[in-house]
């Protein structure tokens, strides 16, 4: 199968493949040094600096901003898989008072920049709702309409046959829904919902721009507070990484997890419709 999508590589190929790895990894190391030895003359690795950070209180700082970014990329999440699976559902929709208003919703929240969709929200409702509130919402909307565009594909992903047979049996459009079509377009949905969640994760620090709690502000603080800039920031993007890491691994073993149940699903059915299948001698008799 793989060499029928590419020839295999001769040995001026590998030859020129491997001068381009050296070359890129001299390169990469050359910048690692120059960034290192900038940081360097900035004097972001003084030792005065690393006792500062030391401190009982710029844990504490960092702690209370994680607890902050999580708490509202939580929170926000699960708010954006419960207001894309409505605004797919309307999409979805045979009768066109659900669609096109559930299409224009969509759109418009998909076109318009989150970071804007922020500031709209925290000032245009400044009396009506926190800053926690005001990113944790502007969140839900942009995110959950990205969510139903990826819902309404997983659920057309699915062969149009399963509901047509469905259909045939008497069964209701809701029936089909949540018995035929879910179950199935999950294990195609799964990893762009997970990879959706990672999004809205970062997404989170663009609630620096409202003054609100979270990593990157609590961040700039400590930068504040030190008298250092790169470090902190440096600390949060670590952070931020880690966790994002986390949950792409997850959705890669919950891709290849599905893969599996289904594979083995399907395996157990083959003995079943072989017995059901007539046999040559039966046919004859």
């Amino acid at each position: 199968m793989t060499a029928a999508l590419f020839d295999v590589p001769g040995p001026q190929s590998r030859r020129r493949a491997a001068i381009g790895t050296i070359v890129a990894a001299v390169l990469a190391a050359a910048l690692v040094g120059l960034v290192g030895w900038k940081l360097y003359r900035e004097g972001e690795f003084e030792a005065e600096l690393w006792q500062d950070l030391g401190q009982p209180n710029i844990a504490r700082a960092v702690w209370l901003g994680l607890v902050s970014t999580l708490s509202a990329a939580a929170v926000a999440i699960v708010l954006s898989v419960i207001f894309g699976a409505v605004l797919a559902m309307g999409r979805l929709s045979d009768h066109r008072v659900l669609r096109i208003p559930a299409a224009i919703v969509v759109e418009f929240f998909r076109a318009v920049p989150l970071l804007l969709l922020i500031v709209f929200v925290f000032f245009g409702f400044n009396n009506l709702f926190s800053d926690y509130w005001s990113l944790v919402l502007a969140l839900m909307l942009y995110n959950g309409s990205v969510l139903a565009e990826v819902f309404r594909a997983g659920i057309n992903a699915v062969p149009r046959g399963q509901s047509e047979a469905a259909y045939s049996i008497g069964m209701l459009k809701s029936q089909v829904m949540s018995s035929i079509l879910l179950p199935q377009a999950v294990a195609i949905m799964l990893p762009a919902i997970i990879s959706q969640c990672v999004v809205v994760l970062k997404d989170t620090a663009l609630g620096v721009i409202i003054a609100y709690g979270d990593l990157v502000f609590q961040a700039n603080l400590i930068a504040e507070f030190v008298d250092h800039t790169i470090v902190p920031l440096a600390l949060a993007a670590l952070i931020f990484i880690v966790i994002n890491y986390a949950l792409s691994r997850l959705a890669v073993w919950l891709e290849a997890r599905f893969a599996r149940r289904g594979r083995t699903s399907a395996g157990a059915a083959r003995p079943t419709d072989m017995q059901l299948a007539p046999t040559a001698g039966g046919a004859g008799d």
